[in-house]
């Protein structure tokens, strides 16, 4: 009774965590899609002003293009290209989830953030609400993987090792196992995906799930690369079960 009533705790948990993540991410993108929109329609009027007038401007006029090009690159806007890439939103609902997933786990890369007023003041709120909600569940998750931990060291007793040798070795199999899983293998996949070398993506995985985010590293990003659908949701939810893995290792 008590295993199924932990079974049952998990699972609620689990399941507020991500619905937590897809309410955050929905309010996000209702909040900062239409501002974003502006500045893109700006960033495009500005850019075709250049084109017409570049070789008339002044040092300041020059000075000050610069300044708002600038701006707009930090905001996360880059005014290059047709028109078509305009329409690509940095706050679409994959995108959307990865920034909350990034900001409950306080990686904070730093090349996506929220720009109007509201979406300021609620991601100070769901940040509030949403690190304790974190921790909980990696714990969680960590305490679900330490079972396992326990299991395979049983199986090892029984078998007639010691102690101190099946400590060891159940440190060494989920070390090697996590980094295989976590680091190793995701940078294939950055790899194929982003056209990073594979030292980059070892790079940026460990960066991520060490949770410095550098920000100078970040899936998604390139506008001159197609990415498939929720591509970002599937690298916040390797960022969160990694963040697990290391918290297991902590713990042990």
């Amino acid at each position: 009774k008590a295993m199924c009533s932990g079974k049952l705790q998990t699972a609620l948990l689990v399941a507020g965590y991500f619905v937590y993540l897809l309410v955050g991410a929905a309010v996000f993108q209702a909040l900062e899609r239409t501002a974003e929109k502006q500045e893109k329609m700006a960033a495009a009027q500005m850019k075709e002003a250049f084109l017409q007038n570049f070789t008339q401007l002044t040092v300041a006029e020059m000075e000050q293009f610069m300044k708002n090009l600038t701006e707009a690159i930090q905001n996360g806007v880059y005014p290059v290209g047709n028109e078509l890439q305009f329409e690509e939103s940095n706050w679409d609902f994959s995108n959307s989830f990865f920034f909350a997933g990034t900001v409950v786990s306080t990686i904070g890369y730093g090349t996506l953030h929220p720009k109007t007023a509201g979406g300021q003041i609620f991601c100070v709120f769901f940040a509030l609400f949403g690190i304790p909600l974190n921790i909980v569940f990696l714990h969680r998750v960590g305490k679900m993987l330490s079972l396992l931990c326990k299991k395979l060291g049983k199986f090892l007793y029984e078998k007639g090792m010691r102690k101190k040798k099946i400590k060891f070795l159940t440190l060494l199999f989920f070390l090697a196992t996590g980094i295989l899983v976590f680091l190793c293998l995701p940078s294939i996949f950055f790899q194929i995906t982003e056209g990073w070398s594979y030292s980059e993506g070892i790079y940026f995985a460990f960066i991520t799930l060490s949770t410095i985010g550098f920000g100078d590293y970040v899936v998604g990003k390139q506008s001159d690369r197609k990415y498939f659908s929720y591509y970002r949701v599937l690298v916040a939810i390797w960022i969160l079960f990694g963040l697990a893995w290391i918290a297991l290792l902590f713990n042990l």
